[in-house]
């Protein structure tokens, strides 16, 4: 593999934004190499001393902070305000496993009263970590904050949609640390595949695509690696009856049209029970029709949109807004509400990940919880009821990560949960994820004789 550049195009405009020399085989093998070298010497830094290190970096991200938003806003399009609060997450998350990292601990055992048994957490080694460009800053500060707290060193290949604010974000943090401790390596899938093939890495840990996620799991199995991977979802939105058909769809197009779509957690598929789907479809078609959305990454991305919404017209769905491409620059697309989805539509079963509501009417609450229980993948799902009973049904029957009732976006802070099926494997965020980038050893200590 020989080294390149990305290019990377404002969505907005089309105008260049710049450019970034992509890794080679040189560049990865000296970056595992110090990576390697410097993992003793970290690990055995006090967890105090890694934390304060994560309070003086979270510090500088927030006084970057605009800056970051910049860089944000030019390569995917997201608005630079709602990029600026994805930075300020990512500081506060920073902060969040700063306090978590020196109090994770394990725990003695009651053997022998003559000997001493101890389970004890220890770093893992090496990370890389591949993060995604939607929250280019918060997701990586979640995964890097983690890792690095606990002891282990990092390679981090920040989206190839997304370098400029990768690189930025790295050269904040890498000022703070020791040489060595956090590296960034900028590329393709390309450099992600290679990274999650070496046998000198301890973990890889990915937010992404599912396609990419298996590549990675694949790779690991071969290597021994462990894997981290949040990858796509396609999270249903049920409806059930008696609830306000408004209020319903100012949830869905939360939900769906937030960031035009391109959230890990979006609402994929929404299923509306027949006796307020009516009012539901009328009050989101104006939702939909109210807002001005960002452009989606770009054009690639797009195309891929669209097909899901082509594919869905030609099988029998009808646009009730939105599904055009427009005309102009860069890469726009419309919020898009679909109505008459059959379940076997791609827009119902894929990840389209744009601003897309496909609305499929169900004659209960059941065949609804059914249909949404249906599918490959086990992200998050929502349920918005005035029922306890069928929210309780619903968090229990629906084989999804987290479950939310009655909020598309709610959520205590530091939660964590195991993705299901195709969405991946592994806690992602919270304490737990410090349990997931250490490895419990066994220590019994008698006296001699």
């Amino acid at each position: 593999m020989t080294a390149g550049t990305i290019e990377i195009r404002n969505p907005a405009d089309g105008s260049v934004v710049g450019s970034v020399p992509t890794a080679g085989e040189d560049e990865i093998d000296a970056a595992l190499s110090l990576a390697n070298e410097t993992r003793a010497a970290w690990a055995r830094t006090p967890a105090a001393e890694r934390g304060a290190l994560l309070h003086t970096a979270a510090e500088r991200l927030r006084a970057q902070a605009d800056e970051l938003a910049a860089a944000n806003e030019a390569e995917t399009g997201r608005p630079r305000d709602e990029a600026r609060e994805g930075v300020l997450a990512g500081a506060g998350t920073l902060d969040q496993y700063a306090e978590l990292g020196p109090v994770h601990r394990g725990r003695s055992l009651l053997g022998d009263p003559g000997a001493t048994d101890l389970m004890v957490p220890e770093p893992r080694g090496v990370v890389v970590a591949l993060t995604p460009w939607n929250d280019p800053v918060a997701v990586a500060c979640g995964l890097l904050g983690a890792a690095l707290v606990t002891g282990n060193t990092v390679v981090h290949k920040p989206s190839e949609r997304a370098p400029h604010t990768g690189q930025l974000l790295g050269e904040i943090l890498i000022g703070v640390l020791p040489g060595g401790v956090l590296q960034t390596l900028q590329g393709d899938g390309g450099v992600g595949a290679v990274l999650a093939m070496r046998d000198d890495v301890d973990v890889l840990a990915h937010v992404g695509s599912t396609a990419t996620g298996r590549s990675i799991a694949a790779s690991a199995a071969a290597t021994g690696a462990k894997t981290l991977l949040e990858n796509g979802g396609n999270d249903p939105l049920v409806i059930d009856a008696e609830v306000d058909p408004a209020w319903a769809a100012g949830q869905a197009a939360l939900g769906a049209f937030a960031n035009s779509g391109q959230i890990c957690v979006a609402v994929e598929r929404i299923y509306v029970h027949e006796a307020v789907a009516d009012a539901f479809l009328a009050a989101l078609v104006k939702e939909a029709e109210a807002r001005t959305l960002a452009p989606l990454v770009d054009r690639r991305h797009r195309d891929h949109v669209h097909s899901h919404v082509a594919d869905a017209v030609e099988r029998g769905a009808r646009v009730l807004t939105g599904g055009a491409v427009p005309d102009g620059p860069g890469a726009h697309y419309p919020a898009t509400v679909l109505t008459g989805c059959a379940p076997d539509l791609r827009v119902m079963t894929e990840e389209t990940f744009g601003p897309v509501a496909p609305v499929r009417v169900v004659a209960s609450f059941d065949d609804g919880l059914a249909e949404a229980a249906k599918g490959d993948y086990g992200l998050a799902a929502t349920v918005l009821t005035a029922s306890m009973a069928n929210a309780q049904r619903a968090w229990r029957e629906l084989p999804a990560g987290t479950v939310k009732v009655n909020n598309v976006f709610g959520g205590a802070p530091g939660g964590a949960a195991h993705p299901r099926g195709r969405s991946g494997n592994g806690y992602g965020y919270g304490p737990e994820l410090l349990d997931e980038l250490t490895q419990t050893k066994l220590v019994h200590v008698a006296p001699p004789g």
